[in-house]
């Protein structure tokens, strides 16, 4: 319950509004209702204070004159007399009822005539504060003090008022007190706090409905047009808000409509340029390959006859074939491309070995390595790790980053690391080569993107080969990631979850991998023997960067 209270607090503004207006209200309830209970508690005991002080004073003084001026000599007319006199301080003087007690005052040497003698069987021990008796025993003025005191099985407040008077013959002391019941007012100020909390509770509950109701008609507009955001946000573009009246909350929604249909338009002019712009790539690229297969069968033959031409010649066909090779790869790129775009690619998954696709791409870079004077190593502390994965999409990828590592690694050796959990599979290449910077590393898979603008284009590859790359990796839900320090070397890490449509979590790796583990060098003839087509490819790799 609390969370629940917690997560509304959170995502609804009228909840918040309602509770912070009742708790404030509440919060200024107490403190007026406190303030008028003080008042009227004070106004109505100071007021009856006043009378009871008046009352007992002369009621006081009047039977301690009637005591003083007695004649009794003996014990029987002064138990008369006390018997005669004390009642009538008893009665119902100020609109509240009176009490009496008469208690002897201890250690006299005089002999005592009258016990102690109280109404309703009171006793100054049980309805007398001692403070209050040991100021009447002391003193010779009259005192007074709240207290309380038991009526009907039950303890009532009331006002205590004493003196010390003395009783013939023998002038013996004794306290005699007269005590007011306050149970009526205690009762009258006791309704009119129910009054106070009942009409608080009432004027609570109608505030918050006013509350909820005002903050419902300027919060629901909002709400509608946060749910149509999200709906505009997932796609829903002919979503529009409800427009009522010609107030604020209206115009807002006008607002609101007029940018979502400028958006949809918008969106919907972009939607169709981006189809025209990938139809016409495509259409471009598959028409070209019918004259380029043309054009490179003529300069493979100029290649294969260049020993019977002059030196410019030769040099001509040799220009030429090479460039027709690298056409090849760049209409490749852009076919692979033009799939993705229109959605048409899909993976033929099934289970393998992570180790065979690494070694499969190591045999075939390895010519690529001989060339460049790098040296290749597998890193890792295990020996078979099975995914489920398009095999060929997963070498195409490690292949484009293991002839990128050799390409930029100036001649060092090259680290594929291999490590896994549970959940996923993670590979890493590392260079130690000329690097990037971080701001290089964040748009290295950028279609077309070069970390050297003016480089010439007769070096590095199309500028897809790594934006073909993400896309394998996003079609396998998996993660692939950049990190580059200048003059410290590159690291590109690949992390597949082992199983189709699961989610990643955690990549097995950090980025860059710190060294461990065993190294394993793989042998070239433990791979399979290369395609016919494997040096084609190798090549497009080769250009991928």
């Amino acid at each position: 319950m609390p969370s629940l209270i917690a997560r509304q607090w959170r995502r609804s503004l009228q909840f918040r509004t309602v509770v912070s207006t009742l708790l404030l209200t509440a919060l200024a309830f107490a403190a007026v209702g406190a303030f008028l209970s003080n008042q009227i508690a004070s106004g109505l005991y100071e007021e009856r204070f006043e009378q009871f002080r008046a009352e007992s004073s002369n009621g006081l003084t009047e039977v301690g004159a009637i005591f003083s001026s007695a004649s009794t000599t003996d014990a029987d007319s002064t138990v008369q007399l006390v018997g005669d006199t004390l009642p009538s301080l008893e009665g119902g003087g100020a609109d509240a009822p009176r009490r009496f007690i008469l208690a002897i005052v201890p250690d006299q040497t005089t002999e005592i005539y009258v016990p102690p003698f109280a109404s309703d069987n009171l006793t100054e021990s049980s309805a007398i504060p001692p403070a209050m008796v040991d100021a009447v025993r002391s003193g010779d003025d009259q005192y007074w003090s709240a207290t309380s005191f038991i009526d009907s099985g039950e303890r009532v407040p009331g006002v205590a008022f004493g003196t010390k008077v003395a009783l013939p013959p023998a002038q013996t002391e004794y306290a005699l007190y007269l005590i007011y019941d306050l149970s009526s007012m205690q009762a009258t100020l006791d309704y009119i706090h129910g009054v106070i909390w009942i009409a608080g509770t009432l004027l609570l509950v109608i505030i918050g409905a006013i509350a909820w109701f005002v903050t419902r008609s300027v919060v629901g507009p909002v709400s509608h047009a946060a749910v149509v955001s999200e709906k505009l946000a997932a796609g829903e573009l002919q979503e529009r808000m409800d427009v009522k009246g010609e107030d604020e909350v209206a115009r807002l929604g006008a607002s609101f409509n007029h940018m979502a249909e400028s958006l949809q338009d918008q969106i919907t002019q972009l939607a169709h340029l981006s189809q025209m712009q990938q139809r016409f790539v495509s259409d471009v690229s598959h028409e070209l390959r019918t004259p380029l297969t043309t054009v490179r069968m003529a300069a493979e033959v100029l290649h294969d006859a260049r020993a019977n031409f002059d030196p410019v010649n030769r040099r001509s066909a040799e220009i030429l074939y090479n460039q027709v090779e690298r056409f090849q790869a760049l209409l490749a790129d852009l076919l692979e491309i033009s799939r993705f775009d229109a959605g048409a690619a899909v993976l033929d998954s099934e289970s393998v070995d992570i180790f065979q696709v690494v070694r499969h791409v190591l045999d075939g870079a390895q010519p690529l390595a001989d060339a460049c004077g790098s040296e290749l190593t597998v890193i890792s502390r295990e020996t078979e790790c099975v995914v489920e994965v398009d095999p060929r999409r997963i070498d195409r990828i490690l292949r484009n980053l293991v002839v990128n590592a050799l390409e930029h690694g100036d001649g060092k050796p090259v680290s594929i690391y291999v490590a896994s959990n549970p959940d996923a599979v993670a590979v890493a290449v590392r260079d130690y080569g000329i690097g990037m910077a971080p701001l290089e590393a964040s748009r290295v898979f950028d279609r077309f993107w070069r970390a050297d603008p003016a480089r010439a284009r007769t070096t590095g590859g199309s500028g897809l080969g790594l934006s073909i790359a993400t896309e394998d990796a996003n079609l396998h839900g998996a993660w692939l990631q950049a990190w580059g320090s200048p003059g410290k070397g590159a690291c590109f890490r690949l992390t597949l979850p082992k199983l189709r449509d699961s989610v990643l979590k955690v990549s097995p790796l950090p980025l860059p991998p710190r060294k461990g583990g065993l190294p394993v060098r793989p042998s070239v003839g433990t791979a399979p023997e290369p395609l016919p087509q494997l040096t084609t490819l190798l090549k497009e790799s080769h250009d991928a960067r």
